[in-house]
C-alpha cells in the first residue's frame, strides 16, 4: 500500500527530453478529459498518444490516488527517451492512459480506501471495477485509431486498482498486471499483520490519502521525534478525539471494526 515513488506519472516525466532529439517512435501527445461514469460522476484522464502512430493500437491503463496528470501543457509533444523502461512499451506500441480515480486530485466524487466491489450483489452500485468499466467503454468509443483492446497495470494501490479493474471486466480489457498489491489486508497486509494494528501506517496513510483531494498529505506531527510521540499517545480514541475528530472514513473504519468482522472481510 504505500506510495511507490516509481509510479508511471513520476516514473515517465522526471526525465523526460523534448522531441528534438526524440525517437521518432516515442514521441507522444498529452491531452486530458473528463470521462463520465455511469452516475454521472467525471474521473480526470490523461490521454497519450504516439504522434507518429501508423496503425491501431491498445490502450495501456493506470489507474491512481496519487495524482494522474503530467507537468506538460494541453497538446505538447514530448519523449519518452528519458524513461527508458516506458519508452521501451512505447515501441511495442501502446496508447497510454494515467487516469485519477474517483474522489482524488482532479476527478470528481469521494474516495475511501479500499472499498469492496459491491456492484455484483447491489443493483445500480459502483465501485473501482465499473469505473475501470466505464473508462475503457469511453476510451473505446472516443479515442481515434485503437484496436479495441486494452490492458491495465499498476503498482501497490494502483496494482490493487488493476486487480479489481479485471473484477467483471469490459470486453476490451485483455490483460491486467497486478504488482505488489494487497491481498487480505488484516491477516497479512499493510494495516494490519495477522491481526496486529500498525498505528503509525493506519494513522498516518489513511490521513495521507483520505485528508485532501487534491493533494497527499503529511500528518503535522507536533515534534521530530515520532517514536515518543506515538508511545505518549495513549488509546487510539485519541487519535480520534484529539487529531482526526471524525474526519477519516477509512481510519473511523479502524477504530469501529477492530476484529475480523463482517465489514473488515469486505474491505480486504
Amino acid at each position: 500500500m504505500r506510495k511507490i515513488i516509481s509510479t508511471f506519472c513520476i516514473t515517465l516525466f522526471a526525465i523526460v527530453s523534448f522531441a528534438q532529439s526524440a525517437d521518432t517512435v516515442t514521441l507522444y501527445q498529452k491531452k486530458t478529459v473528463m470521462i463520465p461514469m455511469r452516475d454521472g460522476i467525471k474521473l480526470f484522464t490523461v490521454i497519450l498518444t504516439p504522434v507518429h502512430q501508423k496503425t491501431a493500437l491498445p490502450f495501456l491503463i493506470t489507474r491512481t490516488p496519487y495524482g494522474a496528470d503530467i507537468p506538460m501543457k494541453e497538446d505538447a509533444i514530448f519523449s519518452l527517451d528519458g524513461a527508458p523502461s516506458f519508452a521501451m512499451l512505447a515501441k511495442g506500441g501502446y496508447i497510454f492512459i494515467l487516469q485519477d480515480i474517483r474522489g482524488k486530485y482532479k476527478s470528481e466524487g469521494t474516495m475511501q480506501i479500499h472499498q469492496p466491489i459491491i456492484h455484483l450483489q447491489e443493483k445500480n452500485a459502483i465501485d473501482e471495477s465499473t469505473d475501470t468499466y466505464d473508462t475503457i467503454d469511453w476510451l473505446t468509443k472516443n479515442v481515434a485509431n485503437n484496436n479495441n483492446k486494452a490492458g491495465i497495470f499498476g503498482v501497490s494501490y494502483p496494482g490493487w486498482l488493476a486487480l479489481v479493474g479485471a473484477i467483471d471486466p469490459h470486453p476490451a480489457l485483455k490483460a491486467s498486471s497486478e504488482q505488489a498489491c494487497m491481498g487480505d489486508l488484516f491477516l497479512g497486509d499493510d494495516f494490519h499483520h495477522n491481526g496486529a494494528f500498525r498505528l503509525s501506517y493506519g494513522m498516518e496513510y489513511s490521513y495521507e490519502v483520505e485528508h485532501d483531494k487534491t493533494t497527499d498529505s503529511n500528518f503535522p506531527f507536533p515534534q521530530f521525534d515520532l517514536f515518543d510521540w506515538y508511545l505518549k499517545l495513549g488509546s487510539l480514541k485519541n487519535v480520534t478525539d484529539k487529531y482526526l475528530k471524525k474526519s477519516i472514513p477509512t481510519w473511523n473504519n479502524f477504530t469501529e471494526h477492530p476484529n475480523y468482522d463482517a465489514s473488515v472481510k469486505a474491505h480486504s
